[in-house]
């Protein structure tokens, strides 16, 4: 029902485009160059806010109405079995939601099936109000726009500066959800070094055995297993293993799809080459594990080498290729992009055009080379699915490639979806995606200083 009425909302909102449109021309007596805007402003002026009003009605009410039916739900099993704790009673009622629309629940008992009719209940109520709600607002402000537009009425500079708002609305959203994402990582940081491990924030950065939750059944954190080295050491071999793959094979590519492929060749090589980013994760985390690693493991085992089932190499390879279109695609953009007159120049002086690619191209190009790097060791360094599935979970301090290693992002995931109280597990998984955060920020410092170093020679 709800997006029911937001499809009608969007409705509104263009007839209001047209009518507001044609409204502005009748008020000028057909004479559109006598109004103060033209009518396609007076248009955008109703549509926006009938948009904007509608979509602050909803996101209003809707908080206000989840908030209502979170309640209800609460009171009612306090109310039928008061000595449950929270987090039972938070999963009775994600169970009775699930029993409601459809969902798998992980029980359903009599205490389910009665607060599933009571979810029914409230859930109706609140689409409901939420409905109306939306369309009473959007209506009210669709009606009250078209009673201000007149010959005289400023509608492009009114349109413009709520664009304006908007534009700088959605900046700050983008600045206040990096300081939220910190903020939030920062509470579970300091709570894991001052309460969990006890201050001993060393055995953390420079320990080197991880396994953080093999003493809490005794309700202390032993701080002695919580070394993240492992752990980073793991994710810098695979990052490094997937660049080495991924960043020659993706730049030979662009330099030859750029400027010594045959038109014919680039039509189909480059759409070719970009089918790999659309290819889900899961699907290379099983190409890693049932084909890329026993062939790794064959082949060692065929020269003498002792290689693991699971492999940092066989995660990297995998990576590697998974990144490959993100380099080859943005540096082919990046080169493309370089002045033909340099090009020109070059020839010009008698250079081949190898010795242009080579000395004048990819220095000019490079500001966009590097952010294409910097953008494939992100993709590498958040990876999951492959290592899971190809270089394993355990926790082993090696600088051999051909064993089992694992990485900061599957540690996250195990901790989080583990069997251990989410208090206990939130700490270290926080704790290693505020460091991670951390790193990847000053990867981002120091590229960016390549980048405006290089571009400052270029420009």
């Amino acid at each position: 029902m709800i997006s029911i009425s937001l499809l009608a909302m969007v409705l509104l909102a263009m007839i209001a485009f047209v009518i507001g449109r044609s409204r502005a021309v009748a008020a000028a007596g057909g004479k559109a160059a006598s109004l103060h805007s033209r009518p396609g402003y007076h248009g955008l002026y109703c549509l926006l806010w009938v948009l904007l009003v509608g979509l602050g009605v909803f996101l209003v009410l809707n908080s206000v109405m989840s908030s209502y039916v979170g309640s209800e739900m609460q009171a009612a099993v306090a109310a039928a079995a008061p000595e449950m704790r929270q987090i039972e009673r938070d999963l009775v009622i994600s169970d009775a939601a699930s029993i409601v629309t459809g969902g798998i629940a992980s029980k359903t008992d009599e205490l389910r099936q009665e607060l599933s009719i009571l979810y029914a209940s409230v859930s109706t109520t609140r689409d409901w109000v939420v409905s109306v709600g939306v369309l009473a607002a959007a209506g009210v402000a669709f009606f009250l726009t078209l009673r201000q537009l007149n010959i005289g009425f400023r509608a492009r500079n009114r349109s413009e500066r709520i664009l304006t708002i908007i534009l700088q609305a959605s900046a700050a959203i983008a600045i206040l959800t990096t300081i939220g994402i910190v903020l939030s990582l920062m509470g579970e940081t300091l709570n894991f070094f001052i309460v969990q491990i006890d201050g001993n924030w060393a055995s953390f950065f420079f320990g080197t055995t991880w396994s953080p939750l093999s003493g809490v059944h005794t309700g202390e954190m032993d701080h002695n297993k919580v070394g993240s080295i492992p752990l980073f050491a793991g994710t810098l071999m695979i990052t490094i293993i997937a660049m080495a793959v991924a960043v020659p094979i993706g730049l030979f590519a662009a330099v030859y799809l750029s400027d010594f492929a045959s038109p014919a060749v680039r039509n189909w090589a480059k759409p070719l080459l970009e089918i790999l980013a659309g290819i889900p994760t899961v699907v290379y985390g099983f190409f890693a594990a049932i084909t890329v690693a026993p062939f790794i493991r064959d082949t060692g085992q065929a020269i003498g080498l002792d290689v693991s089932a699971q492999s940092a190499l066989a995660a990297g390879v995998v990576m590697g290729i998974m990144i490959i279109p993100f380099i080859s695609s943005l540096s082919d953009d990046v080169i493309n992009a370089v002045p033909q007159s340099l090009r020109d120049g070059s020839y010009g002086l008698g250079a081949t055009k190898a010795e242009t690619m080579r000395k004048v191209i990819l220095p000019a190009a490079l500001p966009g080379i590097v952010s294409a790097v910097l953008l494939g060791i992100s993709r590498a360094v958040g990876e999951t699915m492959i290592v899971v599935m190809a270089a394993g979970q355990g926790a082993n301090l090696t600088l051999n490639p051909l064993e089992e290693v694992t990485t900061v992002t599957v540690q996250i995931v195990m901790l989080i979806l583990g069997d251990t109280d989410a208090s206990t597990a939130a700490g270290p998984a926080y704790t290693l995606g505020f460091v991670l955060f951390f790193v990847t920020l000053i990867l981002n410092i120091v590229a960016l200083r390549i980048v405006r170093h290089y571009r400052e020679m270029y420009d």
